[in-house]
């Protein structure tokens, strides 16, 4: 009997969380759409003919995308910022496509809608020009009846789709849904990591997300680099891959010049707060110089990993037989390639990793480097 008393109680509590969750989000649902209502009432006493004359804009807080709508149809607009500032868009609306175009290049926006019949300046030519000059938003068209099959040819122009009017709230919405889960996935793809050979000042320009292999070096299973100079010594340092996967470092512990080390050997390790990584040798021989730069600017590291960031000087004690346990140039990309598929299987991502034991145990204890 208790047992089943505890039993009831225990869903009696369950069934009385779930209502309440369920009526707290109905009130934070309620709370935030009085606010919109609030903004967009307020918004529309604002004067924007500074911009644009017959601009009429609402701001938001934290705006699931900004739209820029135009359309000759006043009643129309009327629509789109009702509709979608509710929703929690930022919304600017024009009659012209002239405004429009002067909008699109001092504003950022996420989404361009014009109408296709309009005087002076028709959709297509706001299609072409807005993708002319930000290829990177997306224009969708709105269309009649009788204008469909225009607004199909748009597409060619740029165009991504076309909504017809009228439209209910629930098809504008519903348009706009497929709109933006297009574009994050278009913008997903562009994030993607890309790896290309590059000079090794490049890679302190390049953007993070793509992955620098240094031209002229050869890389080893454990991400160091091994360059040769032109008096037979060796340049060491670390790579593209665990510079962008260890994030900032705080400080360097070189090795010690004269010491000998042999390929695969403890060579230097960084550091950030309790967090440590220990890099190998690329190839084997002595140290004949450090770079005393990082004991000071450790950043140089993550800076400038193929120029002002090298570790040392080594003097190879076989230079043409170990260089062949390495890679250079596209095998390297190749690899990187399956390296960034291992760091992003391992993390979830290809962000700066939070354990640095884990990384170093996955991707930077190379034992035997193998040729490619």
């Amino acid at each position: 009997m208790t047992a089943l008393l505890v039993l009831f109680m225990f869903v009696g509590f369950a069934l009385i969380d779930v209502v309440v969750r369920n009526s707290a989000r109905r009130m934070a649902a309620a709370r935030e759409r009085r606010e919109r209502e609030a903004v967009l009432l307020t918004s529309l006493q604002l004067d924007f003919t500074n911009e644009a004359k017959s601009l009429k804009r609402v701001e938001v807080p934290k705006p699931r995308g900004r739209i820029l709508a135009v359309d000759d149809e006043a009643v129309i607009l009327d629509s789109f910022r009702k509709i979608l500032v509710l929703e929690g868009y930022a919304v600017d609306t024009v009659e012209s496509g002239q405004e429009a175009l002067g909008l699109v290049q001092r504003h950022d926006y996420d989404f361009v809608f014009t109408d296709l019949k309009m005087p002076t300046m028709d959709g297509v030519e706001v299609v072409k020009a807005v993708k002319h000059l930000r290829p990177d938003v997306d224009v969708a068209v709105i269309t009649g009846y009788g204008t469909i099959e225009s607004a199909v040819q748009t597409m060619q122009y740029g165009a991504v789709d076309y909504v017809q009017k009228p439209f209910t709230e629930e098809e504008l919405l519903d348009f706009v849904k497929r709109l933006s889960i297009k574009r994050d996935a278009r913008l997903d793809a562009a994030r993607q990591p890309s790896v290309r050979i590059v000079s090794p000042a490049l890679a302190e320009v390049a953007d993070r997300h793509e992955y620098c292999v240094p031209g002229g070096a050869f890389v080893g299973e454990g991400h160091t680099w091994a360059r040769l100079e032109a008096n037979g010594n060796v340049r060491a340092g670390l790579d593209d891959f665990a510079r962008k996967a260890l994030g900032s470092i705080e400080s360097v512990e070189l090795p010690k010049p004269g010491s000998q080390v042999r390929r695969g050997d403890p060579l230097f390790s960084v550091k950030r707060g309790h967090h440590v990584a220990h890099f190998q040798a690329p190839v084997g021989g002595k140290v004949v110089s450090v770079n005393e730069a990082l004991r000071h600017e450790p950043a140089r590291l993550t800076q400038s990993p193929y120029e002002r960031g090298w570790i040392c000087l080594l003097a190879p004690s076989d230079v043409a037989e170990e260089l062949r346990t390495l890679r250079i140039g596209n095998p390297v990309v190749a690899w990187y390639q399956q390296e960034i598929a291992r760091l992003q299987g391992a993390t979830g991502g290809t962000g700066p990793s939070e354990d640095w034991q884990a990384f170093e145990q996955q991707f930077l204890t190379a034992g035997s480097a193998v040729r490619a």
